[in-house]
């Protein structure tokens, strides 16, 4: 069969795109930027990738085409498929039949935590020798995959709950028929897309009516979202963090912390990651692979070998003492928990916060009346105003005194010329951020060399 992926090059059609090859289907696909690091991953798998929607990539017709969730009516492949009545589908809908239908599917959602959540389960899978497929957003570690397929059953997921596509505005998790569901939190983002907290809810009511009755839930107990969630309606079988699921902090930065099940000590896990919220999702990994049947002393010894994902607290380099690391934290929430967690593992020693506000929900400014109170960890805030916004980055940073401008070059030379050893830089974007982290490391070793 030739599948053709418009908007082949996120990391989720991009994800896709791996699985239907290694399914043995031809596959092409088109994106409007084909760059690196996902186009060579994509063409090293021997995938034909097209610059642009020029028609004539549909010719020869493909046997389907699926429609990235980026496209919307207008675009030019979109109305030829339509005009000419290819047969099309989205990306959580062809994996639901061509993966999911009969996999035990585990899934992971909620607001924050889900690309390393997955990771740590799909890690946790592997070691215990069940070769889980999976698809996850963001490059895995431990595999250097962002995704994958096997022969076994188990089969992990990004279970994310923005829209499917433009002719489908049901989350994309609805498709996934997941038998072990993960809910690590619930709070309001996506706001391009949903009016309030409620209409969320409301998707993830849906998808919890998908889980079959011999399935199970995890969740943290003190969430109130989830909490309303669950009380509109669950049918299967319910795992709690702070109930069945509790932990003892060895190390106040998360790094050693023992897991205790039922009230009983099952081992301390001693690992690289840091901070309360990977603590949290370390619980949910470890309670979601004993519900397939891997005993939870070994689920902590895969957590001792368990390498975050790239862009979570990534150091990008060290330089006369300073170090750099890159975060994807967008929210408010993770935000926080990312720099107390940094804090918690520096003690006193000065952190920088570098901030773009890129996610569609911060750039409509629903976060920007927090955006500051989740940066106090830091001891100094610097702010980036790209164009475009309809609120002032500036107004905001003023009444907090944190350093604001329009320029990254201009933000990178006032940190650097700050800087001192023993400081911690950290970078929050969900984007490239211009090349920052770089551009930073080549200013602190310029500057050291001065």
């Amino acid at each position: 069969m030739h599948v053709h992926i418009l908007g082949i090059c996120g990391t989720f059609m991009g994800g896709i795109a791996a699985i239907a090859k290694a399914l043995g289907h031809k596959v092409t696909g088109s994106d409007l930027n084909v760059y690196p690091p996902m186009s060579t991953q994509l063409e090293a798998l021997g995938i034909e990738l097209i610059q642009g929607y020029d028609v004539s990539q549909l010719n020869p017709r493909p046997d389907i085409v699926v429609i990235g969730n980026a496209m919307s009516r207008g675009n030019p492949c979109v109305e030829y498929v339509l005009n000419n009545h290819i047969p099309y589908t989205s990306g959580p809908e062809w994996l639901k039949h061509h993966v999911l239908q009969n996999a035990w599917v585990l899934a992971v959602a909620g607001t924050h935590g889900k690309t390393t959540t997955s990771s740590m389960l799909a890690w946790i899978l592997e070691y215990a020798g069940l070769n889980p497929g999976f698809l996850i957003g963001g490059i895995v570690q431990n595999f250097g995959l962002s995704a994958r397929v096997t022969e076994t059953p188990f089969f992990v997921i990004e279970a994310d709950e923005y829209d499917t596509a433009f002719f489908d505005k049901r989350s994309k998790f609805v498709h996934y028929l997941p038998k072990t569901l993960i809910l690590n939190n619930l709070e309001f983002d996506h706001a391009d897309i949903f009016k309030d907290l409620d209409a969320i809810e409301t998707q993830f009511h849906h998808l919890m009516r998908t889980l079959p009755s011999t399935g199970k839930v995890v969740y943290p107990s003190g969430d109130e979202a989830i909490g309303r969630v669950l009380e509109r309606g669950c049918w299967s079988e319910r795992e709690s963090i702070g109930k069945e699921w509790t932990y003892n902090l060895i190390k106040a930065d998360g790094s050693e912390f023992d897991v205790i099940f039922e009230g009983h000590v099952k081992g301390k896990v001693t690992w690289s990651a840091i901070g309360l919220h990977n603590v949290h999702n370390a619980l949910v990994a470890l309670a979601a692979a004993r519900h397939v049947g891997v005993p939870i002393e070994q689920g902590i010894d895969a957590l001792a070998e368990f390498i975050s994902p790239k862009r979570r607290m990534e150091i990008r380099g060290s330089v006369n003492g300073v170090t750099v690391y890159d975060d994807f934290a967008h929210h408010p929430t993770a935000i926080k928990t990312t720099l107390e967690g940094l804090r918690a593992k520096v003690g006193s020693e000065p952190i920088i916060a570098i901030l773009e506000p890129r996610s569609n929900t911060m750039k409509m400014g629903v976060h920007q009346n927090t955006l500051l109170e989740s940066l106090d960890s830091a001891d100094a805030v610097y702010l980036y105003e790209p164009d475009g916004l309809n609120w002032s980055v500036n107004d905001i940073a003023n009444q907090y005194g944190a350093f604001c401008s329009k320029q990254i070059d201009e933000i990178v030379s006032t940190v650097v010329e700050k800087s001192s050893p023993n400081q911690h830089i950290l970078v929050m974007s969900n984007g490239g951020f211009d090349g920052i982290h770089t551009k930073l490391l080549d200013a602190l070793s310029k500057n050291g060399k001065q």
